[in-house]
């Protein structure tokens, strides 16, 4: 009697971690690639999806592709020889690096499963099988191909600055996740299979090449599991990876961190005691050059609420500078910034006149006055979407 399942027993190509897998009837997949300049590693790759991924697994292919190179060309003709269908979507802008091209294939995918791989056959197209297989099996809405369980491994990592890169941003990620990554060991993966039904793509905002990460922290499905897969050698090529990406990843995680008001309220607050720095060094070569103080303060002042906002529209509001216009945004900005100056002498004497506070307690009372007001209004008046025409003519 026919249990429903096939097994499957994909060629190796040198990956010891590839098992057997009993993969469900149907369990469509779709199979999304970004890719960046990849012509000498897509024809391969469509070779090796093939060879390895059983014709009773319904299977699609969608590259999107940020290439400057005639990488969509060679796809287009490698895809004539593909059982299965094979989609490129091109990109003339690459919003939001390879993770806003995944984001971008998630979009166009039509079946139940979305795995998602590198174009560069480090990621062995061997194991799409097996991560749908043990996704079915386990009712996971998402399963993650991981280095660093056992029976995985590392060893496509080109040497040991490359290693201790990914380690020690595996470290970080999950100190500042410790909830959102409990069972992912490899956070940094760019291999794994997601349910269609448990992502909202609309609600992604990545930034770079990780997506797995924004995944989790934004929509993390409930149950995660995950499957050994051994990093492979890249097939041709270079790395793409490069100290821009790093600095890419590293706002990323300070975007992912900051998204509960409470820390973007933390965050706010460190960057303003930074604004103090080019505040005092405008004042000190101000005053230096001959100018009165107050003058000198007035116009410091101004270096440290540009100091300010260029770190906030980085740190704390990236996704939402697109609600206004740069000069809309600055000048509201330096507005609350400068109120901010004005309305803090006269709570410091109300505080000492109608309530006796001494002059330190007052100051203090202020400053964090003024500091929670500045926060609010600044989230409030810069960064909030406006509401359209039509909404306030229906109110």
């Amino acid at each position: 009697m026919s249990s429903g399942y096939e097994s499957v027993v994909p060629e190796e190509l040198g990956d010891p971690a590839v098992r057997a897998a009993e993969v469900p009837e149907p369990g469509a997949v779709t199979i999304v690639v970004p890719t960046y300049n990849e012509s000498a590693n897509v024809r391969e790759l469509l070779h090796r999806i093939t060879e390895t991924v059983p014709s009773r697994l319904p299977c699609e292919v969608v590259f999107v592709d940020d290439s400057t190179d005639d990488t969509p060309a060679v796809i287009n003709e490698a895809a004539q020889d593909c059982p299965f269908p094979v989609t490129v979507l091109h990109r003339e802008k690459p919003v939001g690096g390879l993770g806003g091209a995944v984001v971008e294939g998630m979009k166009a995918a039509t079946s139940d499963w979305i795995v998602v791989m590198d174009g560069d056959l480090q990621h062995p197209p061997s194991l799409v099988p097996e991560l749908v297989a043990t996704g079915e099996r386990s009712s996971a809405g998402l399963v993650v191909a991981s280095r660093y369980i056992k029976g995985g491994s590392r060893a496509g990592l080109a040497g040991s600055y490359r290693v201790a890169v990914s380690r020690g941003a595996t470290w970080l990620t999950k100190s500042l996740f410790p909830r959102r990554l409990h069972g992912i060991s490899d956070p940094m993966s760019g291999f794994f299979a997601i349910r269609r039904s448990a992502v909202t793509a609309e609600i992604l905002q990545p930034l770079g090449y990780k997506i797995l990460l924004e995944l989790a922290v934004r929509s993390r499905p409930r149950q995660v599991t995950e499957v050994p897969f051994v990093f492979q050698d890249r097939f041709a090529g270079e790395s793409k990876s490069t100290a821009q990406e790093g600095l890419r990843f590293l706002r990323h995680l300070v975007g992912l961190r900051t998204a509960s008001p409470l820390a973007r309220m933390i965050v706010f607050g460190l960057i303003g005691v930074t604004g103090f720095v080019p505040n005092l060094v405008g004042l000190w070569a101000l005053t230096a050059a001959g100018m009165h103080y107050v003058p000198a303060e007035i116009l410091a002042n101004q270096l440290g609420v540009v100091w300010n906002f260029y770190l906030i529209e980085h740190l704390c509001f990236r996704e939402r500078r697109r609600h206004r216009k740069g000069w809309d945004r600055i000048g509201r900005f330096a507005l609350l910034a400068n109120a901010d100056l004005v309305l803090r002498i006269p709570l410091i004497a109300l505080f000492v006149g109608r309530f006796g506070m001494g002059a330190l307690t007052a100051t203090a009372l202020a400053l964090v006055t003024t500091f929670v007001l500045r926060f609010v209004g600044t989230e409030a008046l810069v960064y909030l979407p406006r509401r359209s025409r039509t909404a306030r003519r229906t109110r």
